[in-house]
């Protein structure tokens, strides 16, 4: 094999969210370190930041041709099936790099069957376990038909998931960190544990009784409100809150007005604002501190660790999820508080990662953390490098579909 298409989704219709990059990041530079040639093939829903999507690409070493951008006619917007449109390159050219790549990697569930045929063998690349499911059992997904399918969750295909497999078989993988792109920092950072999330996603999501899960970050955050009085750690949260009308109208459109960070600056979301920063923490804008792959690196290097809440659909379906992000901090050498998803094989080695189910919870492992940070922080390292490097784990998904086309062509 030495051509793999990677489709991401997202990162080209919106390439100010920098963390959203590094989720493919990580697997197209583990394939570049098999020795693999890498080609980003892409569905774009805004059209108008194609430039700064292809710029940001460029630093990461991705040529002209190696970035394959397209959109969906009218007609098929809502089915996947309309019209390609190809928006870096004519269509007999990108239909032919595509014919030339031995596999897709593909983890753009509603990707249409045109682009997922065109290489030797394709598979899905679940980042969502249980959620993706739970989409795909309800019809708000179509995934096309795939080679194979492979999930990051441990329980997903497995008697103890608490949702569908959808008639598929999974093959479990890992989440991935490039670590040469993560190195060790040392020192124990600003003294302040970040992270880098989305605050009002307007995600939804109905469940079998017919009740309505509120699955924003929001509502996982405002359970812990009032965590920074119960620990010695300072906490930050940097989000992309929302903006209005009439924030719009008061501040302009200089862009420095938007850093501010106030319950006057954020539009719909003041009033959250102001009863996180009236309860010790401190905020900070994603859109800033993560506007780029490397705002977003920097900003995770420099902080003590992290401590993050999940959606709440993580705890629901119990899937042993981790962060992408989170990857990044372990990888950093900075430790992460986290909230429990559920039994894990690889994410209870009580040392870099800790897990809380409660507010008391949550206190207690901050502290825990930073009574012994040292300790801490060379086993966040060391758990990144034992189950989450991006060449282990890209080379598993490689080594089974290059077993699969090795055994098929001798039959």
């Amino acid at each position: 094999m030495t051509t793999v298409a990677l489709s991401p989704t997202g990162t080209a219709s919106f390439p100010d969210g920098g963390g959203h990059w590094w989720v493919y990041l990580q697997y197209a530079l583990g394939l570049r370190d098999l020795g693999l040639n890498v080609l980003w093939v892409e569905r774009c829903t805004e059209t108008s930041e194609l430039n700064r999507a292809r710029q940001i690409l460029a630093s990461f070493g991705f040529a002209h041709d190696e970035v394959l951008l397209y959109e969906i006619g009218d007609d098929g917007q809502e089915t996947g099936e309309g019209d390609l449109v190809w928006l870096t390159t004519d269509t007999k050219t990108a239909e032919s790099a595509l014919g030339r790549c031995e596999a897709l990697l593909n983890f753009d569930y509603d990707a249409p069957p045109s682009v997922v045929d065109l290489p030797g063998q394709s598979a899905l690349i679940d980042i969502d376990p249980g959620l993706m499911q739970t989409w795909w059992a309800k019809g708000e997904i179509s995934p096309p038909a795939h080679d194979f399918w492979f999930t990051t969750g441990e329980t997903v295909g497995t008697e103890t998931a608490l949702f569908p497999s959808c008639g598929v078989e999974w093959i479990q993988i890992r989440p991935c960190v490039h670590l040469p792109s993560w190195p060790v920092i040392d020192g124990p950072g600003n003294g302040r544990f970040t992270t880098v999330t989305s605050w009002w996603g307007r995600e939804w999501l109905r469940l079998g009784d017919g009740t309505v899960l509120d699955n924003n970050k929001r509502a996982a955050f405002l359970a812990y409100l009032d965590l920074p009085t119960k620990t010695r750690a300072e906490l930050e949260l940097a989000a992309y809150f929302g903006r209005s009308d009439d924030v719009n109208n008061s501040f302009g459109s200089d862009p420095t007005n938007w850093e501010m960070v106030s319950p006057e600056t954020v539009g719909d979301d003041r009033d959250d604002v102001a009863a996180l920063l009236a309860n010790g923490w401190q905020v900070a804008r994603s859109s800033v501190v993560a506007a780029d792959p490397g705002h977003y690196r920097r900003y995770i290097q420099a902080s003590s660790g992290e401590f993050s809440c999940v959606k709440p659909s993580c705890r629901l379906f119990s899937n042993a999820w981790v962060s992408d992000r989170t990857l990044c901090y372990l990888a950093s050498g900075r430790p992460v508080v986290t909230e429990d998803t559920g039994p894990s094989a690889v994410l209870d080695s009580g040392a870099g990662l800790i897990r809380f189910d409660s507010l008391d919870g949550a206190a207690a492992a901050l502290d825990e953390v930073q009574a012994d940070y040292g300790l801490h922080s060379q086993a966040a390292r060391q758990l990144a490098e034992d189950h989450f490097s991006a060449a282990a784990n890209v080379g598993r998904i490689i080594d089974v579909m290059t077993a699969a086309g090795q055994y098929s062509a001798g039959q």
